[in-house]
């Protein structure tokens, strides 16, 4: 059976991140959970050469030394994108480059999963459905009613741990995120799909056709220098920005999904890396020189300076450099408010 082509997407700044993630090295190139940077993670989660090929990563030029630098120097291939125009263009581009009945597997590069085997039995499975013919979304098993992700409606089932998807929500209020956990049936959109390539630039045509052509353009008229391939800028600025879920996958009548529990984050903020990462009995984590007193549910992460926490609870504290983040539990989700020219 043909390997599954890993697609690492690798864009974007990550500033609710920040002060560690700047636009001169953003969230996918840092150590956030463990010591090995997401991205470096992300490769290494596709390196079993039975199931999967060598990676395509698809990038900007600002991130291409990070990449590079971080990856195996025989390994894949970098396609760097004259701009950034979205997930939709981004798949497409790789799509082009491959053969039609190529299995991508779509992967962010700044996600952590803690259950690597998990993750290869749902990569398998989804194998299986794209070489049929479905558009296929993991479909991550919530464990809380979380706010910030879109959710996926499990509707028919089409084989074995596997489901029609029977419809895409977006992110719901408190409430409703509630029900969804109480009901059953409807999972996290993680934003990792597999299709073949062929699959995936038929329903691009279908149902963005002005995409579909750029994208086709920006490949044939694109050039190649070493592991690097560069689309032609001009056919590629002429694409709309958007998302791979409102271009293709809420549309296509064959969108599929595979439920999986494998302990997914996106890492979207400091709060997510508090719950992603180990801590005390009392709930708190530290990286680097920190003494908390009567804390609970503190966070603390400094390359330098000695920080010392007393009678806290539900609290960030950030160190990187010169720059100092203090935030609330609920303030995380607010750091990307702070980003501006003295942030980067």
């Amino acid at each position: 059976m043909a390997q599954i082509v890993p697609v690492v997407l690798c864009g974007g700044n990550g500033t609710r991140l920040w002060p560690k993630s700047r636009a001169t090295r953003p969230k996918p190139f840092i150590p956030l959970v463990g010591e090995e940077p997401l991205f470096i993670a992300t490769l290494n989660r596709c390196g079993d050469r039975d199931l999967f090929g060598s990676p395509i990563v698809v990038t900007g030029a600002a991130h291409l030394g990070h990449v590079e630098e971080q990856m195996d120097d025989a390994n894949g291939e970098v396609i760097v994108e004259p701009m950034a125009r979205n997930t939709a263009a981004a798949i497409a581009l790789a799509a082009c480059r491959l053969s039609a009945d190529d299995v991508m597997l779509v992967c962010p590069s700044d996600h952590h999963i803690a259950d690597c085997e998990a993750f290869n039995v749902a990569a398998a499975r989804a194998g299986e459905l794209a070489r049929e013919g479905w558009l296929v979304a993991f479909g991550i098993t919530p464990d809380a009613p979380e706010t910030g992700f879109g959710y996926l409606k499990q509707g028919d089932e089409i084989g074995e741990g596997a489901w029609r998807i029977e419809r895409f929500v977006e992110k719901p209020d408190r409430a409703l995120a509630e029900q969804f956990l109480s009901e059953g049936g409807y999972s996290w959109n993680g934003g990792l799909f597999a299709f073949r390539a062929g699959t995936f630039m038929d329903e691009l045509e279908a149902h963005r056709p002005a995409i579909a052509k750029s994208a086709r353009e920006a490949v044939a008229a694109g050039h190649e220098e070493g592991r690097r391939f560069f689309p032609d800028a001009a056919a590629f600025a002429a694409i709309e920005s958007e998302s791979v879920d409102y271009a293709v996958m809420e549309n296509t009548r064959r969108a599929a999904m595979v439920p999986v529990a494998m302990g997914w984050s996106d890492i979207g903020n400091w709060h997510a890396l508090h719950a992603t990462v180990p801590s005390d009995d009392d709930g708190n984590t530290v990286r680097g020189r920190a003494e908390l007193v009567d804390c609970r549910d503190v966070m603390v992460d400094t390359d330098g300076p000695r920080v010392s926490v007393i009678g806290l609870e539900g609290v960030v504290v950030i160190v990187d450099g010169d720059e100092v983040l203090v935030t609330t539990r609920e303030g995380a989700q607010k750091v990307g408010k702070l980003f501006g020219a003295s942030n980067q």
